[in-house]
């Protein structure tokens, strides 16, 4: 994934913890290069805690998890607010719809073209 600000590309990473920092912005992880990181408020477009205002986000299994207050959902979207914001975060589901939808997939009994369950 590159850099949201300037496009670079992380390359291998060393031993230790990584420079680059993550993100949400529009609901989706971004990251954030180093070099990036030293100009100006590089944090200003990226999605905000709607419990703290920490842009201090990243996203795990589809969920939205703030570090700063462990709040978990959507994020405050900069220039939207309520309905328009929280539309804006749906990725077509919870990870519980995600979970099952999965699950069902995966163990239900496929049906032959004549519609009968086919032996495994």
């Amino acid at each position: 994934m590159p850099c949201l600000l300037c496009g670079a590309r992380q390359t291998d990473p060393v031993r230790g913890a990584s420079p680059w920092k993550r993100g949400v912005k529009g609901g989706e992880q971004v990251l954030v290069c180093p070099d990036c990181q030293t100009h100006g408020d590089w944090t200003a477009s990226l999605d905000r805690c709607p419990s703290c205002g920490s842009a201090s986000l990243s996203k795990t299994l589809g969920e939205v998890v703030c570090k700063a207050c462990s709040a978990t959902g959507g994020a405050a979207v900069p220039g939207r607010t309520g309905a328009a914001a929280t539309e804006a975060q749906r990725t077509g589901g919870t990870l519980r719809d995600e979970v099952e939808s999965a699950l069902a997939r995966v163990l239900s009994t496929p049906i032959d073209p004549g519609g009968r369950p086919r032996q495994r």
